[in-house]
């Protein structure tokens, strides 16, 4: 029964990824959370955003040798000092674990966050199939006002060439580009059909210079890499020509500097010292929403305490590891794609253990919230199920409203 109905429902949502790896993805299932539940994450959301945001400020200060030792790869560096959006990131999510009567911030994925479509858009579609309301009511309206925004703040140019872009083959990464795309005059063109002249511009598959570059998908971690057949590093060149103002990315550079995790470990490090970087507000905040991260893993060893090991700069829990309290891994994501970038260690919480309803039938998963920032103002939200490590094989669980306390 609920393999047919929710193959009849998923069928009848154009463009969307309701499967993946030739599994489950999107739950026909829906959490039910409170009025006042979903107001006092979205005001957490906002907190632990304005704490992100602030450092960004510090740290486009600080001497390269410091970014250098945070992990960030030498060719980014003149990269990652641009502000040239008001705001450190256009879109972004908070990764959140529910912990008491409250919410731990376990990671930000303030340069390429995913889950966009599914919370934006799918979430109210799920949410009226079950006669629930839906607590991302209005958002996608506040999305799409927040990317034509970005936009038009992005250049000078009255009617600007706007490219989206990203890997044609993915479809998670295709289908959201093409439907934050949406009510945007501008075009589409694979990552492979862009076209790049050094110190010249970014051009489209027709030759028509890119004046902005929406990657919503496309890290920048990725980007350097990037060579062109006869091994030029086109990657390196497109990072160029936004240092000289040749072309606008989106997002925009300084969402690139939160995102590796060490990040973390800075406002950590801050609120340890009792830093007057932070007011007295801004440390309460740290010490409700915020995990000890460090460099090393001696103080959780030292306390006794369960920690994980992960890279500054990874996704999808890829290369992650967590070490009981004497020091010992119990768990280890199977995949190792990041283990050049250095390692952050963050104290670890329990995610809570959830009942759903699957096409496995009944299950238990290890539950995690993700929340959205608008210009860092809270939006969408919503939730992954998974195993102890919540990676690409998680489920998407929409989630709804029911009234009163709780």
């Amino acid at each position: 029964m609920y393999r047919t109905k929710r193959q009849q429902f998923y069928e009848g949502v154009e463009n969307f990824w309701a499967d993946l790896y030739g599994e489950e993805y999107a739950l026909y299932d829906i959490k039910l959370l409170s009025e006042e539940e979903a107001a006092h994450i979205r005001l957490i959301s906002e907190r632990i955003g304005f704490i992100f945001f602030k450092i960004g400020s510090l740290l486009r200060r600080v001497p390269d040798e410091t970014l250098l030792e945070m992990g960030f790869p030498k060719e980014t560096l003149s990269f990652i000092r641009l502000k040239t959006l008001p705001f450190e990131s256009v879109i972004s999510r908070l990764d959140l674990i529910p912990h008491g009567n409250s919410y731990k911030c376990i990671e930000i994925n303030a340069d390429t966050p995913t889950f966009i479509k599914e919370l934006f858009h799918i979430n109210g579609m799920v949410c009226k199939e079950f006669g629930v309301e839906n607590p991302n009511e209005g958002m996608e309206r506040f999305l799409r006002k927040a990317v034509r925004g970005s936009i038009d703040q992005s250049t000078d140019k009255e009617h600007p060439h706007v490219v989206f872009t990203a890997h044609e083959d993915h479809i998670e990464d295709h289908e959201t580009v093409r439907y934050l795309q949406k009510g945007v005059p501008s075009k589409f063109t694979p990552l492979h059909k862009l076209q790049i002249q050094r110190g010249i511009g970014l051009f489209d598959e027709n030759g028509i210079r890119i004046d902005v570059l929406y990657r919503q998908t496309f890290p920048i971690e990725s980007l350097i890499k990037d060579e062109d057949g006869e091994g030029n590093p086109i990657g390196l060149w497109l990072l160029e020509l936004v240092a000289e103002r040749k072309l606008a990315v989106i997002n925009p550079p300084s969402a690139f500097l939160l995102q590796s995790k060490v990040v973390q470990a800075v406002i950590w490090g801050l609120h340890e010292e009792h830093h007057p970087f932070f007011t007295g507000e801004e440390h309460r905040w740290i010490d409700e929403y915020f995990l000890p991260t460090y460099l090393e893993s001696h103080y959780f060893i030292q306390k006794g305490l369960s920690y994980v090991k992960k890279p500054a700069f990874g996704r999808e829990g890829d290369t992650l590891e967590i070490f009981n309290e004497g020091g010992q891994l119990i768990h280890a994501d199977v995949q190792r794609s990041y283990l050049e970038y250095i390692p952050v260690y963050q104290q670890f919480v329990k995610h809570p253990t959830i009942t759903f309803h699957s096409e496995r039938g009944k299950q238990e998963g290890k539950l995690l919230l993700g929340s959205f920032l608008l210009n860092g103002k809270a939006a969408a939200l919503g939730y992954r199920v998974g195993g102890m490590i919540t990676n690409n094989l998680s489920y998407y669980l929409p989630v709804g409203l029911f009234k009163g306390e709780g």
